[in-house]
């Protein structure tokens, strides 16, 4: 049984077809990459799999650890282990670092106090310590307001956010996006080193290239239909899939 099943989804934005049959699965402890250009599909595949609305699901299912979670409310979908990095990263800019960290802390507390955690999920949420010993960076910012920060240091906070959530999957939406070739370098490893402590990562990226080097399976979604499913290794050498629909 996969981590994460999706079989035949359809999506919809309106009257607008979005997902086309979309059917892909995630194995727990790999990164797996969906890539393809803008507009493909790919963040409308991490909303529907986080029971964002929109996008409406009207057809095909979405499976986590063996159970249906196909159109579940955000908090539902959350309390299951998933968490949802976006791409506009949405950190508190008025508050500081230390406290947009005890925000995701509270809001774990109340999903516990209510009921909202499950036994099933495998991975507690980081510590505020924890988190620091993982991005430096934020101990050194920390009482700084998340608004002055940098982008790669307030995408490092998104995570950091999510990561304190009893997380078993992570999706990240775009990590890469807007950064300096070196800060993407430095988040790059920060996502290698949480998948190495046996997170599994969803990870959404158009820098191909770069999601290609961290990934053990890639899919390439275009136009809303799976288009490619395979190793890292073979979309490295897949030299016609990579130029028609990656433009790498």
């Amino acid at each position: 049984m996969s981590l994460l099943e999706l079989a035949d989804v359809d999506a919809y934005y309106d009257e607008s077809h979005i997902l086309r049959d979309v059917s892909m699965r995630v194995e727990e402890g790999e990164v797996c990459a969906l890539l393809g250009r803008n507009g493909a599909g790919k963040t409308t595949t991490l909303r529907s799999i986080a029971g964002a609305q929109p996008p409406d699901v009207r057809g095909g299912s979405i499976h986590f650890r063996g159970e249906d979670i196909t159109s579940n409310d955000p908090e539902d979908v959350s309390s299951h282990g998933i968490s949802l990095v976006p791409e506009e990263r949405r950190v508190f800019p008025d508050l500081t670092v230390a406290e947009n960290l005890h925000l995701a802390e509270v809001d774990q507390n109340v999903s516990n106090t209510i009921g909202r955690s499950l036994p099933d999920v495998q991975h507690e949420g980081m510590t505020t310590e924890e988190v620091y010993e993982e991005f430096e960076r934020l101990r050194e910012r920390r009482e700084q307001k998340a608004g002055t920060l940098s982008g790669g240091e307030q995408q490092m906070l998104a995570i950091a956010r999510a990561l304190k959530q009893n997380t078993d999957l992570l999706m990240l939406d775009e990590p890469y996006e807007g950064l300096a070739p070196q800060i993407i370098a430095n988040v790059e490893d920060a996502i290698r080193r949480i998948s190495e402590s046996g997170t599994t990562i969803l990870l959404v990226e158009q820098n191909a290239a770069a999601a290609i080097k961290l990934a053990d399976r890639c899919y390439v979604v275009d136009q809303g239909e799976i288009v490619f499913d395979g190793t890292a290794e073979r979309l490295r050498d897949d030299e016609e899939t990579r130029e028609r629909y990656l433009g790498v």
